[in-house]
């Protein structure tokens, strides 16, 4: 049997204080359905993976116009006032590689929903940025 490469990387606080400061400024940008900005965060293409209404999984890689106007429709006009309350967990598998699982609560026009997804982010040249988004759900709408 091969040896495993030892994946112990324990994160310092500023690479977890880096993670925090990302996930605020992304989610900033969010809540001004500022797409561009949301954009500038990513890696391109973009990996999307979530499951269909028929249960089976669905892929998809985007490129930065397709995120920009599939993220501008789901934004909407930014007319209603949009919430989120989150507890992120980041997993380092090294120090430039983070695996993010994300427990949220959104609320819209009074109703409020439970979300989970993951996010797996990748630094390069110092700064983070999103490369692969995963949650249920979407599978239908990712072309």
């Amino acid at each position: 049997m091969a040896q495993l490469p030892d994946a112990g990387y324990t994160p310092t606080a500023d690479d977890l204080a880096s993670i925090d400061a990302w996930f605020a400024d992304y989610d900033a940008a969010a809540a001004r359905r500022d797409v561009e900005a949301m954009a500038d965060r990513a890696v391109f293409p973009l990996n999307l993976v979530s499951d269909n209404e028929a249960g089976d999984a669905a892929t998809a890689q985007w490129d930065r116009r397709q995120f920009i106007e599939t993220m501008t429709y789901v934004m909407g006009d930014g007319s209603e006032d949009i919430g989120f309350e989150s507890v992120r967990t980041p997993v380092f598998l090294s120090a430039a590689m983070a695996v993010v699982f994300t427990d949220s609560t959104m609320t819209a026009q009074g109703a409020t929903q439970r979300l989970r997804y993951a996010d797996i982010l990748v630094r390069q040249g110092g700064k983070w940025a999103f490369q692969t988004m995963i949650q249920g759900g979407w599978g239908d709408n990712l072309r």
